[in-house]
């Protein structure tokens, strides 16, 4: 791997160095060519030399291990110190079209900021990082991404024994907003400065030429920030812990523990076992993105204006566009999923009729807008996703009333609405399947099987219909848990 380590460069307070803790009987479970492909990595053949490297047990020339040092607020509560408990950064790549990337091992063994915790990963969680980060990929939604799972031939301890297992993730960087909290709370203000010219940088070098980047720097994050969310609201996507510590600051989805796609709609819809108060629910999520953002404000408050209350009013002036900057990102990604490009008042109000009547009826998010994408050459596999068939009819009428006066074709409409809505999804109930078979069984053909038809979700794929199924009341999952 071509390394060229610059996070590795900053003052050592800002990470540990570390080696990753060698496994007992490292296997390789998958790795992704096609990502390989993509970073420009040359990696030997074998089976057993692969595993060896993606397990930690050899280190790459170039390589400069660390566990980076982060603070964070889980749900809602300030840890001052968190940082990689079980993760270690190799170092970073620069592919052909010179974009740079974290290569990281998850699973790798105890760090300082293990916190008692033993660094180490079952099984159940990578398999479940791995699909559901490429499913994301694969929906268009800027994420993390799996490159390899490792099974470790060793015990994990949980609440029962579970086979281990190490994961690689690629991510544009692991930088989050509880990086600068660490920094912050710490009143460290000369490294918030050196992390924030970091990473404009890194991810965001045109931000250099504004009047006062730092400023730039939390409007641009803002954005990222609502880009993403409205993209996860699109196709029913649930975080489950949207901490700051897992909110990365260059706009990608990462940190998958208890997160899961919504099956029936309902924005009060939670998975995570430990989210006993609905904190982080579907409909939440653009709500807690801009408490996540005021916290990252918090932070930069320095940087902005050598005056405290002229810089809090900046920080606030920014925080406050938000909400904004989310509702046009969520009605451009919503208003697809009905067949227009852009939207205006009676696109709000009929695109909000038809999530009420799903509320209502329970109808399967997934299933129903993509059914809509048929309406226009069957409208009976539409209306029969509803309980009240008369309100589907009546709502398809003003919808197509609605095209024909914004000039949009059917056969336009369909093409919009096949390109947004998805006819596959990471469902829970068929993750947790992949993942029973490959701990109970070493029988990972059920990830496989999933993991190929997740990468072309948008696509109609008739011989797979069951993985487009809503999961039948005993296959519903309720519940999903933290790796750790």
């Amino acid at each position: 791997m071509p390394f060229d380590n610059s996070y590795a460069r900053l003052p050592e307070k800002f990470f540990q160095k570390i080696i990753p803790e060698k496994v007992k009987s490292p296997e390789l479970i998958k790795l992704n060519h096609e990502l390989a492909d993509e970073l420009g990595l040359k990696l030997p053949e074998k089976q057993e030399e692969l595993a060896a490297i993606f397990s930690g047990n050899k280190l790459l020339e170039g390589s400069e291990p660390i566990a980076q040092a982060y603070a964070g607020h889980q749900f809602g509560h300030f840890v001052p110190q968190l940082g990689d408990g079980r993760a270690v950064l190799l170092g970073e790549i620069i592919n052909k079209a010179g974009k740079r990337y974290d290569i990281q091992l998850k699973g790798s063994g105890r760090t300082r900021f293990s916190r008692g915790g033993d660094g180490r990963s079952p099984l159940g969680p990578v398999i479940r990082e791995y699909i559901i980060s490429e499913a994301i990929t694969n929906l268009g939604i800027p994420s993390s991404r799996g490159l390899a799972m490792v099974r470790s031939g060793e015990t994990v301890f949980r609440e029962k024994e579970l086979p281990g297992a190490v994961f690689t993730r690629v991510a544009s960087s692991h930088i989050r907003v509880g990086t600068f909290e660490f920094f912050a709370s710490r009143r460290d203000n000369e490294s918030v400065k050196i992390l924030a010219d970091y990473v404009i940088n890194r991810h965001y070098p045109q931000l250099k030429e504004a009047s006062n980047p730092y400023t730039a720097l939390l409007e641009k994050v803002c954005e990222m920030q609502a880009n993403l969310i409205a993209k996860w609201m699109r196709v029913g996507f649930i975080h489950g812990v949207m901490n700051t510590d897992n909110t990365s600051i260059c706009g990608e989805t990462i940190d998958f523990g208890p997160c899961a796609f919504m099956d029936s709609y309902d924005p009060a819809t939670v998975f995570s076992s430990i989210d006993h108060h609905g904190r982080y629910a579907y409909g939440r999520q653009p709500k807690i993105s801009q408490w996540n953002m005021a916290a990252l404000a918090g932070c930069m408050l320095p940087l902005f204006h050598d005056n405290e209350s002229k810089a809090r009013e900046i920080g606030e002036t920014i925080i406050d566009k938000f909400q904004n900057m989310f509702k046009k990102y969520y009605f451009s990604e919503m208003s697809r999923k009905i067949g227009i490009q852009g939207a205006d008042e009676k696109t709000f109000e009929i695109l909000n009729r038809i999530l009420e009547m799903m509320d209502k009826a329970k109808a399967d998010f997934t299933n129903t807008f993509r059914s809509l994408s048929r309406a226009i050459n069957n409208e009976e596999i539409f209306i029969k996703q509803f309980s009240e068939p008369d309100s589907a009819e009546k709502w398809l009428i003003d919808w197509k009333m609605m095209l024909e006066e914004h000039g949009i074709s059917e056969a336009d409409a369909y093409e919009t609405m096949h390109k947004a809505n998805p006819a596959f999804i990471a469902r829970n109930h068929l993750v947790e399947e992949a993942i029973k078979y490959a701990t109970q069984d070493r029988d990972y053909s059920y990830a496989n099987q999933l993991i190929e038809v997740l990468s072309t979700p948008y696509d109609d794929q008739s011989d797979k219909s069951r993985y487009a199924d809503s999961p039948k009341p005993s296959e519903r999952v309720y519940q999903t848990f933290c790796g750790t």
